[in-house]
């Protein structure tokens, strides 16, 4: 089933408010991350009435902070959770090959071996049964390979010979999450959900003790609105405590847990394939993401601000540490070029490691109709929101969802073969069919009469001012955050973090969202401000130091350091 895109605008975003506010909805969806998204696709494709609210940004918390891959998580496995193993490979799958395959792409890892015998038989089993798993949901991915020390370094020569004797290569999938996220809830809207970024639930509605709707104040306007609603979800990720306390419910209990990634150049590994690694606590991965790899992640309990969690320079060396002890050329702390850190969703198990709680969802119902959903994984999105709904709404129709490809799916198969149109070259049609897939023409579109849109916004990345144009146009960014950290990932993928493209960003976006001088100035202020706090964040030792230097920058949205 193809659905006809619709944008996502500041004005769409106004009207959908409006919209909300009119009349009783059959679902509100709190939270815009991935799961919230998918709830709220989910419940339109089967017809339902409903209006998703966000604090932020889509995917500004966990889901555009993940590791950006698609996979059933290889080491579940060691933790016997085949179940979940199983259903995150099928995700990924259905992913790869129906819903997002112009997002979706193939990805490879080498888990070097350091013992001849009982390590390779260990390790391969575990890679077999995985491969095995992701074979009964038609898996297009090629099968693992298991390497000598040889043909390892041939793949790898930048892996250091005595670190390693030889080597198994198995494939997975990624994501661009937060594009990812934001074409979840562009298909959402296409199917006529109501959506509304930059709006804080501030209260709920009760009547006659069921929940029946929200109070909630747009961050743009400053407006507070009484949004009705038949059932209320709550997909706030490390959030959902707050709004369960709103609630007067205990409901879930769900704890946070801080993975941060680096950023490092791709000249400085030298590889043709990722590599994935045992440490003493949990996995490392080190990622190929375009021009540079990502290396992560920690996995440590945070008890801190959620909304900005904070990376420390122990962070950093830790997985700096790890990294070198299986290359020839050790990273330093001056290659890393970006940094991010995001907090997991986990349910609470009997555990105190947070990378032994369960990856696993649950959705609950309170006693007056709060319907809260928690835990999972990235992948499994599309399984939770279903889970959700049949929850809420267990007289709805089945899901559809499983048969909805995400907007920029259709066309996309066509274009790849396509000659480059609109005057852009062969390598940027290829990078743009990757991020928009068959939307690429109404990407570029302006640039018939606006030869300037062409042009990147920076010499140090390629993104183009087109795409800047089509962020606020049809993407629903309205803060140079929005646009630098999600719909672009200039804020990691440049040394600068961004700050010296900010000016740029800021002529293209202002011009559509009519900002004033002193609008856009203010605009400018905080993210350079949000970028020096993070750079103050990531030479402080500890957690609680780190946090403190990253609260340093207000919030753009509230003016508020959160």
């Amino acid at each position: 089933m193809d659905v006809s895109p619709k944008a996502l605008s500041n004005g769409q975003r106004a009207a959908d408010l409006e919209r909300m506010a009119a009349s009783e909805l059959d679902l509100i969806v709190i939270g815009g991350g991935v799961t919230g998204a998918g709830v709220a696709l989910d419940a339109a494709g089967r017809g339902l009435s409903v209006g998703l609210v966000e604090q932020r940004d889509y995917a500004s918390g966990t889901s555009s902070r993940s590791s950006k891959l698609l996979h059933g998580g290889l080491r579940y496995l060691e933790q016997m959770e085949f179940s979940l193993v199983r259903e995150a490979l099928a995700e990924r799958n259905l992913m790869l090959n129906r819903l997002c395959p112009h997002l979706a792409r193939p990805v490879s890892f080498v888990y070097p071996l350091q013992h001849r015998v009982w390590e390779r038989a260990y390790v391969g089993s575990g890679v077999l049964l995985y491969d095995g798993l992701a074979s009964l949901a038609a898996s297009p991915l090629p099968h693992p390979k298991h390497l000598s020390q040889t043909a390892l370094l041939e793949l790898a020569p930048g892996i250091d010979p005595e670190s390693a004797v030889g080597g198994i290569r198995y494939w997975d999938a990624q994501v661009d999450d937060a594009r990812h996220t934001m074409m979840i809830a562009r298909t959402a809207a296409s199917l006529g959900a109501a959506m509304a970024p930059s709006t804080r639930v501030t209260g709920l509605l009760e009547e006659d003790g069921r929940v029946g709707g929200v109070e909630a104040l747009s961050l743009e306007s400053r407006r507070t609105f009484g949004l009705r609603a038949k059932k209320v979800i709550n997909a706030t990720g490390v959030w959902s405590g707050d709004l369960q306390r709103m609630a007067s419910d205990g409901g879930l209990t769900v704890e946070a847990s801080k993975g941060i990634h680096l950023v490092v150049p791709k000249d400085r590994i030298r590889s043709d394939s990722g590599l994935i690694l045992r440490t003493e606590k949990s996995v490392l991965f080190v990622i190929p993401w375009g021009e540079f790899w990502i290396v992560g992640t920690t996995d440590t309990p945070w008890t801190l601000g959620r909304a900005h969690p904070a990376a420390s320079r122990s962070d950093i060396d830790y997985l700096l540490r790890w990294a070198n002890s299986v290359l020839v050329d050790d990273l330093t702390p001056d290659d890393v070029v970006g940094v991010y850190a995001g907090l997991r969703p986990l349910l609470k198990g009997e555990s105190d490691e947070t990378s032994k709680l369960s990856r696993e969802h649950a959705v609950l119902e309170s006693e007056n109709g709060l319907v809260s959903i928690a835990g999972g994984k990235y992948t499994t999105y599309r399984v939770m929101a279903e889970d959700a709904i049949d929850v809420a709404f267990p007289d709805a129709p089945p899901s559809r969802s499983e048969d909805i490809p995400l907007v920029g799916a259709a066309g996309y198969a066509e274009a790849v073969d396509a000659e480059p149109r609109h005057g852009v070259d062969s390598e940027a049609w290829q990078r743009l069919l990757g991020r928009y897939g068959g939307l690429v023409d109404e990407v570029l579109a302006p640039a018939e009469g606006h030869r300037d849109l062409l042009e990147p916004v920076t010499d140090d990345a390629p993104y183009l001012r087109a795409e800047i144009l089509y962020g606020v146009t049809h993407e629903g960014a309205l803060h140079l955050d929005d646009m630098l950290t999600r719909r672009t990932r200039l804020s990691i993928e440049t040394s600068d973090r961004g700050v010296d493209s900010v000016e740029a960003v800021a002529d293209v976006m202002g011009d559509v969202l009519g900002w004033t001088e002193g609008d856009r100035d203010d605009e400018v202020a905080h993210y350079v401000a949000r970028v020096e706090a993070e750079r103050d964040s990531q030479t402080q030792w500890d957690d609680r130091t780190a946090d403190a230097a990253r609260m340093g920058a207000p919030d753009v949205r509230t003016g508020e350091s959160e």
